[in-house]
């Protein structure tokens, strides 16, 4: 390997790096897309009702919505502070 293609890998792993996550944002934003309109009031409802019992924050609570062929899957998932 010569210095020159030290310097040309780096830049083949950076291109390659900056085109997985745009892949990435690609799909989480296809992903947003047909989402149903009631998904995020959902989300803001389930945190407000969470919060009765525990303080969290916002994006301590993650709403998505996996569709199959045959049936729709809501998953919640809700990260809890830990005692002190």
């Amino acid at each position: 390997m010569s210095f020159l293609d030290y310097f040309k890998s780096k830049k083949k792993n950076t291109a390659n790096m900056a085109k997985e996550r745009l892949q990435i944002i690609v799909a989480h934003e296809r992903g947003r897309r047909d989402q149903p309109d009631y998904l995020p009031q959902l989300q803001q409802e389930l945190v407000a009702v969470i919060r009765k019992y525990v303080q969290i924050d916002d994006d301590m609570v993650q709403v998505e919505l996996d569709r199959n062929d045959d049936c729709s899957v809501l998953e919640l998932n809700v990260t809890l502070p830990e005692h002190h």
